[in-house]
């Protein structure tokens, strides 16, 4: 019963999802108006579309969570304006505070707004490889930023979190207990999950996509991303699933398009590499099962080039 009932909330939010749609609320910075996801969790959903000067690059979740003694903002934004953007929104919510903002994990689009919120005397929590990222790569992440972003970058600027934790951070605001959670290697270092158990939320990150095919990075590691879904994120079966891409869903459908997608992905690859098949065919191992996802063109002959690679080396 539960989770028809989380599917029968979410199902509304299925049918706006679209990576042709350039803006959804063009008064405002953010690609679209924050959405009560249950009651007092709210997100601001993004573009399923890579960042653009349209849609100023608010293409993953800017989600935040209110509670008696405060707001946790989940996600910085790719800019200092969607930073203010997702603050001024949240002033219509709420006259609390936000105490602290956490980056799912070291891309531009999760940190480049950390600016904005450490000069409102905010902290900012991210995962210790997330941090080493950011510092390594930091004016790559910016100048890429400013690349399609041009005047609607304004001082952006590069702010590390203040505040890190390896395996799991916990805290309690307002009665509401808050699981800041490493589940282990999945699509990018330092990814992390919001766990809320009292509620039966997860806000995901980026181990879950479901409306927009997942990226494979060179640095991404598919076998481990398996295991770390199978072994850590399904024991939490959470009803609601708010996924760092995409419209907020349930466990099932990020399953389906998430772990079944590299699943497949990974027994094409692994058969064509017992076949002989070399990485220029790799590119073209069948994917049309998947082909309705967002940003499949984008994607799917990246990612199996790049899954060829790891696994020849298996």
């Amino acid at each position: 019963m539960k989770t028809l009932a989380a599917f029968a909330l979410l199902l509304p939010f299925t049918a706006f999802a679209s990576e042709d749609i350039a803006d959804q609320y063009p008064q405002s910075e953010l690609y679209s108006k924050p959405v009560e996801v249950i009651p007092n969790v709210f997100s601001a959903i993004g573009a399923t579309a890579p960042p653009t000067y349209e849609n100023a690059g608010h293409n993953n979740n800017l989600s935040f969570v209110v509670t008696s003694e405060g707001v946790v903002v989940v996600n910085s934004g790719a800019s200092d304006a969607l930073a203010k953007a997702l603050h001024e929104e949240i002033k219509q919510v709420t006259d609390q505070p936000v105490v602290l903002v956490i980056n799912e994990n070291g891309q531009g689009h999760a940190m480049l707004g950390n600016g904005y919120w450490r000069d409102q005397g905010v902290d900012v929590l991210a995962h210790a490889e997330a941090i080493a990222e950011t510092q390594e790569n930091s004016d790559m992440i910016l100048q890429r930023m400013r690349g399609y972003n041009k005047d609607r970058a304004g001082e952006t600027r590069v702010e590390h979190a203040n505040m890190s934790f390896d395996d799991r951070y916990d805290l309690t605001l307002g009665g509401v207990e808050m699981q800041v959670l490493h589940l282990g290697p999945a699509h990018d270092p330092g990814d992390i999950q919001v766990w809320i158990p009292a509620w039966d939320l997860l806000i995901a990150g980026d181990i879950a996509f479901h409306e927009r095919m997942l990226p494979v990075f060179p640095h991404t590691c598919t076998k481990c991303w398996i295991e770390t879904w199978q072994e850590k994120l399904e024991p939490l079966a959470p009803a609601y699933v708010i996924p760092g891409h995409g419209h907020p869903t349930n466990l099932p459908q990020v399953r389906r398009y998430t772990l079944d997608y590299l699943t497949d992905l990974r027994g094409k690859v692994g058969a064509h590499i017992e076949a002989g098949g070399d990485l220029a065919s790799a590119y073209y191992v069948d994917q049309e099962r998947w082909k309705n996802l967002d940003t499949f063109e984008e994607l799917a002959t990246k990612n199996a080039g790049r899954v060829f690679e790891e696994m020849e080396w298996e």
